[in-house]
């Protein structure tokens, strides 16, 4: 083994260039947390659909892919948890579980997912970004549609129809926000 593949350090996040500490990252998955709960306040009803268009998941991805996987998944999960408490940050100022719950659970997994692509660098150009936050998508639909089919009592069509498709062109827009964000944000920082 070479001693270059030893002291080869993984890329890094954004929030990594900032002074590395324990207070640094409780700031940031807290941080992380109340982002998630100030998109999500963003609600728009969708008329046929028990779920939001919310900044929810734009947010979630954004977090993921900035603070990478772990605080990315901490910051997500301290989210779902509070809001599982009482605190009212969940879509429209609720909380609790609802229909809709899967799809907090769908970010749990898609942030830490993106969180790791963005560590070995998708997050530095826009056909990776790309890739990740399409893939952040599907996994949050991936868990969302079928836990709104079985909360709702819907068929899996029905649940498609209420929970994914209404939402494909806001996604597509939240997608293409995040893909000219990051890596100019990077793109920035190497100057």
């Amino acid at each position: 083994m070479s001693t270059a593949a030893v002291t080869t350090r993984p890329r890094q996040v954004l929030a990594d260039l900032l002074p590395a500490s324990r207070v640094r990252d409780v700031a940031l998955v807290a941080g992380g947390a109340a982002l998630t709960g100030l998109a999500a306040q963003i609600a728009l009803p969708v008329p046929g659909s028990p779920v939001p268009v919310t900044g929810q998941t734009f947010a979630a991805l954004l977090v993921g892919t900035a603070l990478g996987a772990g605080r990315g998944l901490f910051s997500l999960a301290l989210y779902a948890l509070l809001g599982l408490a009482g605190v009212p940050w969940f879509a429209g100022g609720t909380s609790g579980v609802s229909v809709s719950f899967g799809y907090i659970l769908g970010m749990l997994l898609a942030a830490t997912v993106v969180g790791a692509l963005a560590r070995r660098g998708a997050d530095r150009s826009v056909p990776r970004m790309a890739g990740a936050m399409l893939l952040g998508e599907a996994i949050i639909y991936a868990i969302g549609v079928p836990y709104l089919a079985l909360a709702a009592d819907m068929s899996l069509t029905a649940a498609v129809a209420a929970g994914l498709t209404p939402f494909l062109i806001g996604d597509a827009l939240k997608a293409a926000l995040a893909m000219g964000v990051l890596p100019t944000a990077w793109r920035f920082l190497d100057r």
